[in-house]
């Protein structure tokens, strides 16, 4: 039963950024291994869930954020958007209806690398699961989670984690490296399964899993120079002109540029958050490029609304 006097909840999804990425070639399946360190960072969409009356259908309302740094087109069919696709995952595992109306206010842009879609779902399980008082244990989540796309488990846990396999398998950590970096968005989309696609076509090793796990057990403050990306060059590939953001940001920042994820979002990391603002604000003023200063942060959980 839903809970008590419970109408309305409020949830928060955390974009992320990969700080060690490395993938390798396809399996059988098409599908293709990885080991990676994601942190989830302070970029945040926002959804709203009101419980409906258990005779109206849900409805869902997919709207730009007012603050949002980049905008695109919202013309994708509802049954593509992940965080509707984890709804009715939901209703097919308990097996009855939850009428529900969802209005989600995106910051996170869409294809740019940093989990937007992925994160919007698993705050879309986790909100749905407590709204409507379904007392699913983590596990059943995270099955649910799996069946919708390979981040999606990951962003049930949030903060810091290693993350193997086809993203089934993750190592949460007990703490959260402080991290500050600068997120700079170009107008370059770049859809995922089209960097897969160009990866592909590069020469590729297989994941290098010890690597990732070594970057993510340091103590200290990971260093400008220290993140690694094997989807970098295919990212590139596909938007070439992202080689000239990273070039430009990094003269500007007087340090390494990366590609966030599969692109075409990049970032910098930052020695505090002074730091990272006047980076974020020269980027903005002197590369007329959208830019936001982000720091790490555990993914918060529901609140009522």
């Amino acid at each position: 039963m839903a809970m008590p006097g419970l109408r309305s909840i409020h949830a928060a999804a955390p974009a992320k950024l990969n700080l060690a990425l490395s993938v390798g070639p396809p399996d059988a399946d098409g599908m293709h291994p990885i080991a990676t360190w994601m942190v989830t960072v302070d970029l945040f969409d926002e959804l709203h869930l009101t419980r409906l009356e258990p005779d109206r259908p849900a409805r869902y309302a997919i709207l730009w954020h007012q603050t949002a740094k980049r905008r695109s087109a919202i013309d994708w069919p509802l049954t593509r958007e992940l965080s509707v696709r984890a709804h009715l995952a939901l209703e097919k595992r308990v097996g009855r209806r939850l009428p529900l109306q969802l209005e989600l206010h995106k910051r996170i842009p869409v294809g740019g690398g940093l989990g937007g879609g992925s994160s919007d779902a698993a705050a879309m399980l986790r909100a749905t699961n407590e709204l409507f008082g379904l007392g699913l244990a983590d596990s059943e989540l995270h099955d649910t989670a799996t069946g919708l796309g390979s981040d999606v488990a990951f962003f049930l846990v949030g903060g810091s984690a290693t993350v193997e396999g086809l993203g089934d398998r993750i190592e949460p950590h007990q703490a959260i490296r402080e991290l500050h970096a600068v997120v700079v968005f170009p107008a370059d989309a770049c859809p995922t399964g089209q960097v897969y696609a160009a990866f592909d076509e590069l020469d590729s090793g297989p994941p290098r899993p010890q690597a990732v796990r070594a970057l993510a057990a340091g103590n200290g403050p990971l260093r400008p120079d220290e993140p690694f990306n094997d989807l970098a060059p295919a990212a590139i590939r596909l938007a070439p002109s992202l080689q000239g953001h990273l070039k430009q940001i990094s003269e500007l920042a007087q340090r390494p540029a990366h590609v966030a994820g599969s692109g075409s979002s990049l970032f910098v990391l930052c020695d505090d958050p002074l730091h990272a603002e006047a980076i974020a604000a020269a980027i903005e003023q002197r590369l007329d490029l959208p830019a936001v200063a982000v720091r790490s942060t555990a993914a918060p959980p529901p609140r009522r609304a």
